[in-house]
């Protein structure tokens, strides 16, 4: 995961941090113990030798500190395996955060990298919040007391340890058996109610994004205000889960469709439920189920898709809970781990997975966090972004983390399967927009408070476009106002289109001659840029303003537009 925090935190203060700290988190002072010849799992063991500083790197964005240069670097760091003699994490300080939308100067991130062995999404959460505090006083902490670490088992030990394990196998396979029994059974039942079955593992239509991945890794992130996401829920009925699908799904879907590779099968995507219990918060490891899901990808309409979605999720859900997929996953942890870690490096060396249908297409994991201000050492955390793990025929992972507000889609990949991951993110934040916008008509009138709401952006809006008037008449010999045709579309409660001509020093309502570019944008929307409380750069980017055309004669026009607001 990549965080971002406000101000110029130094190392010093992060190391020691972590060093009062660590030892809080069981998990990041161990290593695996590896069983020779591979006949059982490998286990996890007290690093007698841990050494903090191996695991924390200190770095230099390079310049000019920009989004680029910090997922770029995020990229290059995940690319990497972590050293398997050693507690699977790391963390890496990155100092220079200069030229980021929204970020102070100065500002620092730190990237966390540790084996989704360790941790999953909810116990990942967990150990956020022992390592961030929830105000700018840090909480100090009681040093652990001192003890011998005994030390890391040799061979025999380790093969002792695992002929216990087998011992016992036989009756854990008969437990978990039954379970699976009962659990088909349950299934049937649930099938039997009419409720539609999910999709099964290696039905999922051939994709692109389903194509043998390198070991290069490629991420980017797409952020929304919480509270829009909110309110499509709210309207719509579903769960905030169905909201983030239907944007994932319409992303999917024109990504696919502008490379003509949609298929006509809608897409499968591979959503992990947590299964830990109230009695495992706060542990580490991988405590996760599965739920298939058909993404709707095949149904044009957005909203039509989300209705779609919907009752997927609930059918999936109604399944899950029938404990199928978590009695198949039990079943997992009796095949031997040599032969299974031996099965997935050929599989990935002859590129079985080009060979047959996908298992699913995309996985999309959605783990919400905390809604409130979080910090290290004194300095708050602004943004908090996930990135995770790829295999071969799984080219594409989406995650998603809501932080304060803010909700974070970051889409994984490997060059070789989305070189133009950069596209895809801009199309998560058009997918948002698209379904907010296709929503909103269907909300139930607000009464006066909507109504008086509406009649003061429309204000605003009038004086805004007044103001651009004003600005182009008076400054007839203004170089800086340099030439072309320019349509601006206001959309909301009352739509309105204006012409600009920067030539003639006009604004005009209505379609007039054809435009250089087009811009878009939400009355709403503009209103907080008029507030102060967006910046136009920033609109452009989270897809708040939309420009269709010369997108250089776009940003000319967008450097109008601070003279205008002022």
């Amino acid at each position: 995961d990549t965080g971002v925090f406000e101000g110029s935190m130094d190392f010093e203060s992060f190391r020691q941090t972590m060093a009062s700290r660590v030892h809080l988190v069981p998990r990041l002072r161990q290593r695996l113990a590896m069983v020779p010849f591979g006949i059982g799992k490998p286990y996890w063991v007290e690093d007698p030798e841990f050494n903090l500083d191996m695991h924390l790197q200190h770095v230099a964005l390079p310049s000019p500190g920009s989004w680029k240069e910090l997922r770029g670097l995020a990229a290059r760091i995940f690319s990497v395996p972590l050293d398997r003699s050693r507690p699977l994490w790391e963390m890496t300080f990155v100092e220079g955060l200069d030229q980021i939308p929204q970020v102070p100067p100065g500002s620092v991130a730190l990237i966390n990298k540790t084996h989704h062995a360790a941790i999953d999404g909810v116990s990942g959460a967990d150990m956020m919040g022992i390592l961030l505090d929830m105000t700018k006083e840090p909480r100090v902490f009681s040093a652990p007391p001192p003890r011998t670490i005994p030390p890391v088992p040799n061979e025999l030990e380790v093969l002792s340890h695992t002929a216990r394990k087998i011992m016992g196998k036989p009756s854990e396979i008969k437990r978990v058996a039954g379970e699976l029994t009962d659990a088909l059974r349950a299934a049937g039942k649930v099938r039997d109610k009419g409720v539609e079955v999910p999709p099964v593992p290696m039905t999922a239509p051939p994709t692109p994004i389903n194509h043998t991945i390198t070991g290069q890794r490629i991420w980017n992130t797409a952020l929304l205000e919480l509270d829009r996401v909110k309110a499509i829920r709210k309207i719509t009925g579903c769960t905030l889960n169905d909201v983030v699908l239907a944007i994932c799904a319409g992303a999917l879907r024109r990504y696919l469709d502008e490379k003509g590779e949609l298929p006509a099968k809608p897409l499968i995507a591979m959503v992990p439920v947590s299964t830990r219990g109230d009695d495992e918060r706060g542990k580490m490891g991988n405590k996760v189920s599965a739920m298939f899901l058909d993404l709707a990808t095949d149904v044009a309409d957005p909203v039509e898709r989300l209705k779609v979605l919907k009752e997927h999720t609930q059918g999936g859900k109604a399944f899950e809970k029938a404990g199928a997929t978590r009695a198949f996953v039990d079943l997992w942890d009796f095949v031997p781990f040599g032969l299974a870690n031996r099965v997935l490096r050929l599989y990935s060396r002859f590129r079985v997975s080009e060979l047959h249908n996908p298992v699913f297409n995309v996985v999309i994991t959605n783990v919400p966090g905390p809604q409130m201000d979080l910090y290290m050492a004194g300095h708050k955390l602004l943004a908090s972004m996930g990135m995770a793990p790829l295999v071969d025929g799984m080219g594409l992972l989406i995650t998603v983390l809501s932080y304060n507000g803010v909700l974070s889609i970051s889409p994984t990949s490997s060059p070789a399967v989305m070189p133009d991951l950069d596209v895809f993110t801009r199309y998560l934040r058009e997918s948002a927009n698209e379904l907010e916008a296709a929503v909103l008509p269907h909300r139930e009138p607000d009464a006066e408070a909507g109504d008086a709401h509406a009649e003061a952006v429309a204000q605003m809006t009038a004086a805004f476009v007044a103001q651009m008037r004003s600005t182009l008449e008076e400054a007839p010999d203004d170089r800086s106002l340099r030439e072309g045709k320019f349509q601006l579309r206001i959309t909301g409660a009352g739509e309105q289109t204006w012409m600009i001509d920067m030539q003639d020093r006009s604004v005009t309502e209505g379609n007039g001659r054809p435009a250089d570019a087009t811009l878009t944008i939400l009355d709403a929307h503009l209103a907080e840029i008029l507030r102060g409380n967006l910046d136009p750069q920033i609109a452009f980017v989270q897809g708040k303003l939309r420009v269709e055309g010369d997108i250089n004669k776009a940003i000319e026009f967008g450097s109008f537009l601070p003279k205008v607001i002022a």
